[in-house]
């Protein structure tokens, strides 16, 4: 159905950052297609920046993007060894199209519901806006959060980029969830007045201990 667009795609790795011939479809444009991509390749790098105190060459391996609209930021991370999954709502654009398109994978999910998670867990879950969202269709934040500790391995990482008051929820759980909060952070992107007062938390996931096993640690 679409030869004729998907002979268009530029080789790999150059697809990545190639915008699609099937942008227009979905109403972008070029230039909308290289902000984003620009956009997200300096937030990645201000999550790494972060999170570099915590983490080692081999830490991270397969990520998740709970939201990936374009998959600019799965796209930023192409010279980090790492698998992620692109994950788009149900109820929005395609965009998993478009995601195919820079050679990516990815799939679509409803975060009212559980993921299918089989066979693997992940070592870093991004959830751009994904609590906001949930917030409007009348879902649960705490059911959320206790999907991510389910999808997420011990001393993984999540990063939370939302409002502040989204930041506030999470951190009342942390203490139950046995996450620990690593930094916080003002979103700095120039555009940011579109966003409101986005902030990025990054969480890492600390081992459940028994009484005995913390003696023995002591």
């Amino acid at each position: 159905d679409h030869k004729a667009k998907g002979s268009e795609l530029a080789p790999w790795p150059t697809r990545l950052t190639a915008p699609s011939p099937r942008l227009a479809d979905f109403g972008y444009s070029n230039e909308m297609f290289e902000k984003d991509t620009e956009t997200w390749r300096r937030r990645v790098e201000s999550y790494w920046n972060l999170l570099n105190p915590k983490i080692q060459s081999d830490t991270l391996r397969n990520l998740m993007d709970m939201k990936a609209n374009l998959g600019s930021f799965a796209a930023a991370l192409k010279d980090k060894d790492v698998w992620v999954m692109n994950v788009i709502p149900e109820d929005g654009p395609n965009t998993l199209k478009l995601i195919y398109d820079r050679g990516l994978i990815g799939s679509t999910h409803n975060w009212c519901e559980a993921y299918s998670s089989y066979p693997r867990t992940y070592d870093l879950l991004h959830a751009w806006t994904v609590f906001s969202d949930i917030k409007k269709k009348g879902c649960s934040g705490e059911d959320l959060l206790l999907e991510m500790d389910r999808l997420l391995r011990p001393s993984g990482f999540i990063i939370i980029h939302d409002k502040q008051a989204v930041i506030d929820f999470v951190k009342k759980y942390l203490t139950a969830l046995h996450w620990e909060a690593v930094a916080t952070t003002a979103d700095a992107r120039s555009d940011s007045e579109q966003d409101g007062d986005e902030t990025v938390f990054i969480i890492q996931k600390k081992l459940w201990l028994t009484s005995e096993s913390l003696r023995d640690t002591e």
